[in-house]
């Protein structure tokens, strides 16, 4: 079974730190691209970051502009994402997963979430 959990959400004060990880579980997790995604309501899902197969490639959303850090490690199947000198506008959801995940009829294996909460 397919399974994504996040975690280390919260609520913090603007410029401070908070770090997600990922568990996974139930797919090959060393042979997939991994994202971390964010939403708020009423707007669209957000790529705030990506990490290649090994890490050694990763992308970020204009918006970060080198305050996060993704990472992985392939031996206990987690990814993180490190989050430095925060803003409000960086509140939201925060997901973690890959769209090339086979999850019985449909592609696409995504985690609950984890709330990321800033306040000025």
């Amino acid at each position: 079974q397919v399974q994504l959990v996040e975690s280390g959400g919260g609520l913090v004060q603007s410029g401070g730190s908070l770090r997600l990880s990922c568990v996974t579980s139930g797919f090959a997790f060393s042979s997939y691209t991994m994202y971390w995604y964010r939403q708020v309501p009423e707007k669209d899902r957000e790529l705030v970051a990506s990490i290649s197969r090994g890490g050694g490639t990763t992308t970020y959303g204009d918006f970060v502009k080198g305050r996060f850090t993704i990472s992985r490690d392939n031996v206990r199947n987690t990814m993180y994402l490190q989050m430095n000198n925060l803003k409000p506008e960086d509140t939201a959801v925060y997901s973690c997963g890959t769209p090339a995940v086979r999850v019985g009829y449909n592609y696409g294996a995504w985690g609950q979430g984890t709330q990321v909460t800033v306040y000025p």
